[in-house]
């Protein structure tokens, strides 16, 4: 048995960080992210219930109410994401 034990440590990451994760999801690189993007990046994440949180993420970051998340909506959506607290760990 090792006599030492390395503790997870875990790191809260910048709003930049966030959004530039969230981007690399942008697969058909229109610069805005659908409800079907958000929902994958949110379960390569590791998040539960993406489907619901993509939902809710929309809603509450869209403003313009064209159903995506463009470069003026995005830190509305990092915003809501930091509330989960996203983390490096």
């Amino acid at each position: 048995m090792p006599w030492f034990i390395p503790k997870r440590v875990s790191y809260p990451l910048s709003d930049e960080q966030v959004k530039g994760m969230l981007m690399r999801y942008d697969k058909n690189r229109d610069g805005k992210l659908s409800k079907q993007e958000l929902r994958l990046a949110f379960k390569e994440m590791g998040l539960y219930f993406c489907r619901w949180k993509a939902g809710k993420a929309i809603r509450f970051a869209d403003k313009n109410g064209d159903g995506y998340i463009n470069e003026d909506e995005m830190s509305d959506l990092v915003q809501y994401c930091s509330r989960w607290g996203i983390r490096i760990s």
